[in-house]
């Protein structure tokens, strides 16, 4: 039936008698136009171009999970907090819904055979060790702290977030993908560092007004979104984009910035390096402007590695850049407040050492299982620190930091390793340096930060995983011969036959 009434529409707009087509096109532009008129009276603009965005993303997700991961990646960059405007007891976010459906349609494709095979790769035992004893921890905080419908939902939040390395490995199988996800993130990290200093250099009250727009997908409103230094009006405003935290903003530019800054680099590029350039200069302004020290420290120290072990022009950037940030005027306020945070003279500095002195304390009381995730057992004590590290020890033990160290050493070998082997200009040297990069630059961060493990940042830990599995990735399609490595193998194969026919 379906099919015959296309038949018959098509048969209308291309119809022999032109007052037939003409009016076929007329009744169904106002048909369209009917049904776009009472969206937006209905929803409203936001949400009626919401609805439509949703729906043409979801249909497409159902096609190829790839374009499940571009939303995501969407999503982390420019609506890390935005939930649907739907009360089902909460608001899920659209970050969840994307997570869900990147699932459900994985296990579709292996249950229909569309997918035969399950690559765990060799990070797939530590990595389930991971999240089972996750899982351990959790239940066993359930003893002292009491469960809620928020700390369930963030914690199953933050297993899917995790186990998006396995989806990501499972499923970005070719080179065609992995530079496809690549530019999608440099150019949703790229547009974030736009958002960025966008919103910084706009008058104050304009910034509010635009940013007080996304309430109805459940964001702060109000002069209280703009950010300055120690929280004090009289210091210099921070970055925010639509992050509104601008350490999490830090958090996610060390990773974009990082993917971006070495494929403008690479031999092979995905994306035109006079468009790379603008892109990398607006996420690294952008970062230096949300005043996050550590995120700062997280990149200088990525790129400088990426320097030593390939790209030596990046260490003469990275100097050029210390010159400048020392010599212009605009940056003394930047240089004044990182010398105070090595010299732990700020204020910030100083209760960031009273945490980890909290948190070692902490530690130290439940050094093997932690605390779970839902609270402390003793009420001198408290659940939180800046630092990647002490958040895992405090929530999963030490045997859960160990694991996840374990997660970490295997990352490195792996991707090390696959580097190594391939060729120098190898199609997939700047995508494996690009990932290996940028989770060291996340990790050397994450000595400042907490965000790449913590429930409340679910989006980040979501970018930390998936970043993972795109390093991961990459040492498996680096196993596929290239176009150029088939077409000589196909010569010496024709040599050789050419020469067996010789007498």
């Amino acid at each position: 039936m379906q099919n015959t009434s296309l038949d018959r529409l098509r048969t209308w707009l291309t119809a022999d008698d032109p007052r037939l087509a003409i009016g076929t096109a007329m009744g169904v532009a106002v048909l369209i136009g009917l049904l776009t008129g009472a969206l937006f009276g209905f929803l409203g603009p936001v949400l009626a171009l919401g609805a439509v965005g949703g729906l043409v993303v979801g249909l497409m997700m159902l096609r190829s999970i790839r374009w499940g991961l571009f939303a995501l990646i969407g999503l982390i960059c420019l609506l890390p907090y935005g939930a649907i405007p739907v009360d089902i007891g909460f608001r899920p976010t659209f970050i969840d819904a994307v997570l869900l459906a990147l699932f459900g349609v994985w296990f579709v494709r292996i249950v229909t055979g569309a997918q035969h095979t399950f690559e765990a790769s060799k990070l797939g035992a530590p990595i389930f060790a991971f999240l089972l004893w996750a899982l351990i921890t959790f239940i066993a905080g359930l003893s002292h702290a009491p469960l809620n419908a928020t700390v369930l939902r963030r914690f199953a939040e933050v297993l899917l977030a995790v186990s998006l390395f396995f989806t990501t490995v499972n499923q970005v199988r070719h080179i065609k993908s992995l530079e496809q996800i690549t530019a999608i993130t440099i150019l949703s990290g790229g547009l974030a560092g736009f958002l960025g200093v966008l919103f910084y250099v706009l008058p104050g009250p304009i910034t509010v007004s635009i940013l007080s727009k996304l309430a109805i997908f459940n964001y702060p409103a109000g002069a209280g979104i703009l950010r300055f230094v120690e929280d004090d009006p009289s210091q210099p405003m921070r970055a925010i984009a639509t992050s509104i935290d601008p350490n999490a903003l830090g958090g996610l530019l060390v990773i974009v910035t990082v993917v971006a800054v070495v494929q403008l680099f690479a031999h092979q590029p995905v994306l035109p390096r006079r468009l790379l350039t603008p892109l990398a200069g607006l996420m690294g302004l952008s970062l230096i402007l949300t005043f996050s020290r550590g995120s700062m420290a997280g990149v200088a120290a990525a790129l400088g590695l990426v320097g030593i072990l390939r790209y030596r022009k990046l260490i003469l950037l990275l100097a050029l850049v210390g010159i400048l940030l020392l010599l212009l005027p605009q940056t003394q306020a930047y240089v004044v407040r990182f010398v105070e945070g090595v010299r732990g003279e700020d204020l910030a500095t100083q209760m960031r050492f009273g945490d980890y002195k909290d948190a070692v304390t902490l530690i130290s009381r439940y050094p093997v299982w932690g605390v779970g995730f839902s609270g402390t057992p003793d009420i001198d004590l408290y659940l939180g620190v800046s630092m990647l590290y002490l958040i895992i020890a405090e929530q999963t033990g030490l045997v859960g930091l160990l694991i996840f160290l374990i997660i970490l050493v295997s990352y490195f070998a792996v991707t090390y390793r696959a580097w190594r082997d391939i060729p120098q200009g190898h199609v997939v040297e700047g995508h494996l340096l690009a990932y290996q990069a940028a989770l060291a630059g996340a990790l050397v961060g994450g000595i400042f930060d907490h965000f790449f493990f913590n429930i409340n940042f679910v989006h980040l830990v979501a970018l930390f995983w998936l970043v993972m599995g795109l390093g991961v990735a990459a040492t498996q399609i680096r196993a596929e011969p290239t176009t150029w490595e088939t077409e000589t193998s196909h010569q010496t194969k024709r040599q050789l036959a050419g020469t067996s026919a010789l007498p």
